[in-house]
């Protein structure tokens, strides 16, 4: 199983995002306007996957704020530093009532071990989407994006996030976004490499800027 798992690194990234741009034509365009994409790697774990909850549906300007107040607080965040906090204290880092409940479940999963995060690196992608969501608080969103930037999987598309959304329906000449089906439908011609297709975009909503996309699913 685990000879099966390909995880992205920079030059894999761009060989993969010139391979894009020489195939599909908007994917071209995008790509010598912008130049070639960020990695957007983030370390795996606990921490990681505090900040993906905290980025669900609002701005990541604000997310990277509370995940930030919370490492002032705790230093390195683990189970144990969040589940030593109370809700006020939660609440002062900026988290919601919902997501507090859904990162308290998150550690409490990792300290009874109901859920490994070391072990999820050799699994194929359906198999970690499955451990992630069996939590409550996290959907197949955020175990994309685990995925995606965690876990440096190639063929992720993290299906919902808006500003893919906003980047499909503009290459795509539509008035409105796409829904779901859609959306899946027009990223599946980028397989094997969609989730360097969704750098791709990301970089052009960007507009080249290196830095992460300022609004999610």
């Amino acid at each position: 199983m685990a000879s099966q798992v390909v995880a992205l690194t920079r030059e894999r990234l761009h060989q993969a995002a010139n391979q894009l741009a020489a195939r599909h034509q908007a994917l071209g365009r995008l790509h010598r306007r912008y130049g070639p994409p960020s990695l957007w790697a983030r370390p795996e774990g606990f921490s990681t996957l505090v900040l993906i909850i905290l980025e669900q549906q609002v701005s990541l300007a604000s997310a990277r704020a509370a995940h930030e107040r919370l490492t002032e607080r705790l230093g390195d965040i683990s189970p144990e530093g969040l589940l030593s906090l109370n809700d006020s204290d939660l609440r002062a880092c900026g988290f919601s009532r919902q997501k507090t409940g859904y990162c308290r479940g998150l550690a409490e999963a990792l300290i009874s071990e109901r859920l490994l995060l070391t072990s999820l690196a050799p699994l194929p992608d359906d198999l970690v989407r499955q451990r992630l969501t069996e939590l409550k608080g996290i959907g197949r969103w955020t175990a994309d994006i685990y995925l995606l930037m965690g876990l440096l999987r190639p063929d992720v598309w993290p299906a919902g996030d808006l500003a893919l959304r906003r980047m499909l329906a503009r290459i795509a000449g539509l008035d409105t976004l796409p829904d779901r089906a859609a959306e899946l439908a027009l990223a599946s011609a980028w397989s094997p490499w969609r989730a360097v297709a969704a750098r791709m975009l990301w970089n052009a909503y960007l507009g080249g800027a290196a830095s992460k996309p300022e609004s999610c699913a």
